[in-house]
């Protein structure tokens, strides 16, 4: 049966008869798609140059795909054609290192090269001046993804312990209604981080801050709750922000996003300044100073780039 399947899907692509596909494998629950079907409906989507819902798809296979260079391909394929070239790169290199010599791998990083190359001297002050206003623009959207830019295998932490706050990878569906049960609306950079590892512990896990918290001048995290219900230390969890609010008397102003080795500290997403739907400040709560908040960056972004490894905590 799921031969025939796969048969059919195979006969519908030669056809280019790519809605067809997304139909067919759409209508198979989500729970029921294993990893080729998934690829094949995410190869479909940008054939119809659905290339955010392609990503969307390919990303909940990202872990089976990590030594597959055609989800590389593709992947990057999509995130070529929604501009964002320096995912794209990433992947195709990958692709590349795992396949070497693809022509039409090797063609996209010419391609990338030429689009991400330096201004040459001959462009006039107006061009940079209007590429400077459009980058302005772009920047907000460009920030949000840019924890996506980094080697996934650099920011996190392989370990059983990182297992405990590692959840499934989340759907649109999944984060819209984590955020209806919340009440506050997730940071885009934080999504972009959970979608491609929900969860986990960093491989940097300390803070400069300009006071002291139990003698020190940085605090520490002991991970990231991941958007789902599935594990305890999840956003929704027995044993994430929501429980941690209502049962455990953290304030009542936003989302905890870590938790800390000090003894029921957190770090929390503050929606304050900001509004249930704004872009939220990132705190720490002293929980042995009744409660004392200690501001730590502007944004989920800035906080990010802020973290340091063990030895780099004060610089």
């Amino acid at each position: 049966m799921r031969d025939d399947l796969i048969a059919k899907l195979d006969e519908l692509h030669e056809a280019d008869e790519f809605e067809e596909i997304v139909n067919t494998i759409m209508e198979i629950p989500a729970e029921e798609r294993d990893y080729e079907l998934t690829s094949h409906l995410g190869r479909a989507m940008n054939n119809l140059e659905r290339y955010e819902e392609a990503v969307e798809q390919f990303l909940t296979i990202a872990e089976e795909g990590q030594d597959d260079p055609l989800w590389h391909y593709r992947i990057g394929l999509a995130y070529y054609y929604l501009g964002q070239y320096e995912n794209a790169r990433r992947e195709f290199e990958v692709a590349d290192r795992l396949d070497p010599g693809d022509e039409d791998t090797l063609e996209f990083l010419e391609w990338i090269a030429d689009k991400t190359a330096e201004p040459s001297a001959s462009e006039t002050r107006e061009e940079l001046e209007a590429e400077s206003e459009s980058h302005t623009e772009a920047s907000l959207t460009e920030s949000s993804s840019a924890s996506q830019h980094a080697d996934m295998n650099d920011f996190w932490e392989d370990s059983d312990q990182a297992n405990e706050y590692i959840s499934k990878p989340v759907t649109d569906e999944q984060i819209s209604s984590v955020e209806e049960q919340l009440v506050f609306k997730l940071p885009a950079s934080y999504i972009q981080l959970m979608k491609l590892h929900n969860g986990g512990i960093p491989r940097n896990t300390r803070y400069p801050i300009g006071s002291t918290v139990h003698g020190q001048n940085h605090i520490v995290i002991s991970g990231f709750f991941g958007i789902g219900r599935d594990k305890k230390k999840s956003l929704c969890g027995e044993l994430g922000s929501r429980y941690m609010i209502e049962n455990g008397g953290y304030p009542e102003i936003g989302v905890v996003i870590c938790d800390c080795p000090a003894a029921g500290d957190a770090v929390m997403l503050d929606y304050r300044p900001s509004g249930n739907d704004g872009e939220p400040e990132v705190i720490y709560v002293d929980r042995g100073s009744n409660n004392k908040i200690i501001k730590l960056a502007d944004n989920f972004e800035a906080f990010i780039q802020g973290l340091r490894k063990a030895e780099n905590a004060e610089g």
